[in-house]
């Protein structure tokens, strides 16, 4: 939301953004006196994502919550943020109706399986009333719908699960929550001619942000309760509630992270950082295998040391299939070169999750060998280059590492070291001129 001073005193974090903030990584949460860090969340809590706005302060034609960042509509990765926390059940998000087409394909495309799209009124707080209203009107028992709504802008993509957590608790025990953030600037009121009047001791205020959460019944009964003039003129949720519920909410300094998209330089940063955030974890398949479940280990250990994460599962078949949604690069390790089969699969699931739309996938294949096979056929090594080269026509790249045992117990953990080193580059820079390589470790 734009900025409005809340009249709180809290400590001072320090004004601007982080270097890294993303939804992705794990970031700083806010504090609150009354919230443990223990707090569970076990009420029904649904979302609504006002995203009605034109993008004026852009100057772009484009709204800003459909600018595309490697092939993905901003709105998308928003969505997404709230759609991996588990107990978020409805996330419905408010469109303009010539835009509500454009917001189903976005759905469809992208697979959000917790969104629903309503259309927006001609203000925000018009837009977010009908997301109010809509959640009224969702066909199920009474005793299944939300406790809690939480209203956060489209354009917030990098909020944190820990974060949101806090919110939707302090809102379930206090009626209303909110979070706060530093002012950056010192606040000042002019007179009619122009001239300074006065200025605000920063200390004292604090930028009121999203998210906010709500019971239900206080955010319904504020919009029920509230006057064309709010609904035309208002921005500030939090003010409706106090005012017309008598709700004094819970403010809760919330993480750098919680930065708006507002102008074209922050689409840059933006994207910037979806993809520098893309390139922070990676899925390792082991196929079940003994020697491979043991490499994982090390494998695991030598990518913390690089500032990864690294997910190890046998396949990407039943429950495991989630990663082809979750991750965007893959390594495959196999024992033998008959196990480029296991690649094949890898592949052919990337494509049928139209994963390769969105930004281009790397899949690694680690070619595990014995300590005396050292030189690579020529046919695993055409096998290869031809995968790689029918993978980038579908705008996925791949590459090869071969990874020899070694009984010598220091010379194996620096191989290791080598092939996350080398998995962690490829992964980084995505050089189209290394794939259907058969890089030696």
């Amino acid at each position: 939301m734009d900025v409005s001073p809340a009249s709180v005193q809290s400590g001072d974090r320090g004004p601007g953004r982080p270097s890294h903030p993303g939804t992705f990584l794990p970031g700083e949460s806010g504090n609150s006196d009354d919230l443990s860090a223990g707090c569970v969340v076990d009420f029904p809590v649904s979302v609504i994502l006002p995203a009605g706005g034109t993008g004026e302060r852009t100057g772009l034609q484009t709204p800003k919550q459909f600018c595309s960042f490697q092939g993905r509509p901003l709105i998308s990765y928003t969505v997404q943020a709230f759609e991996r926390v588990p107990w978020v059940q409805v996330i419905v998000v408010v469109v303009a109706k010539e835009n509500l087409d454009l917001m189903m394909d976005i759905v469809q495309r992208f697979r959000h399986g917790k969104v629903r799209v309503v259309p927006g009124g001609s203000t925000r707080h018009r837009s977010i009333c009908n997301g109010v209203m809509a959640l009224s009107e969702e066909e199920r028992p009474a005793a299944d719908r939300p406790k809690v709504v939480i209203i956060h802008d489209a354009v917030r993509p990098f909020v944190e699960e820990d974060f949101l957590q806090e919110i939707a608790v302090a809102a379930k025990e206090q009626g209303a929550a909110g979070a706060i953030r530093p002012l950056v600037s010192t606040v000042i009121a002019t007179t009619s001619e122009g001239y300074l009047d006065h200025s605000l001791e920063r200390a004292k205020y604090r930028a009121s942000e999203m998210p906010q959460g709500f019971t239900y019944d206080v955010i319904y009964q504020a919009y029920h309760r509230c006057t064309e003039s709010d609904l035309e003129f208002g921005t500030e949720c939090l003010h409706l509630a106090l005012q017309y519920c008598g709700i004094n909410a819970k403010l809760i300094e919330g993480p750098p992270t919680l930065w708006k998209v507002t102008y074209k330089r922050d689409l840059a940063a933006a994207e910037s950082i979806i993809k520098e955030s893309l390139a922070q974890s990676a899925c390792l398949l082991t196929g079940g295998l003994a020697p491979v479940t043991a490499l994982a280990d090390v494998l695991r250990k030598a990518f913390v040391a690089l500032h990864m994460e690294l997910d190890v599962v046998p396949d990407l078949l039943g429950d495991n299939a989630r990663c082809l949604l979750k991750e965007w690069n893959f390594i495959q390790v196999s024992v033998t070169s008959s196990c480029l089969s296991q690649v094949e699969a890898v592949l052919k699931a990337l494509e049928a999750a139209n994963r390769a739309l969105l930004h281009p996938p790397v899949v690694i294949w680690v070619r595990l060998s014995s300590a005396h096979e050292h030189m690579v056929n020529r046919t695993e090594f055409a096998a290869i280059m031809d995968l790689a080269s029918a993978a980038k026509l579908q705008n996925i790249l791949l590459y090869g590492i071969q990874l020899h045992r070694s009984e010598d117990t220091e010379q194996w953990e620096r191989s290791v070291s080598r092939v996350a080193e080398m998995a962690s580059a490829l992964i980084q820079n995505r050089n189209p001129v290394l794939v259907g390589q058969l890089l030696q470790a």
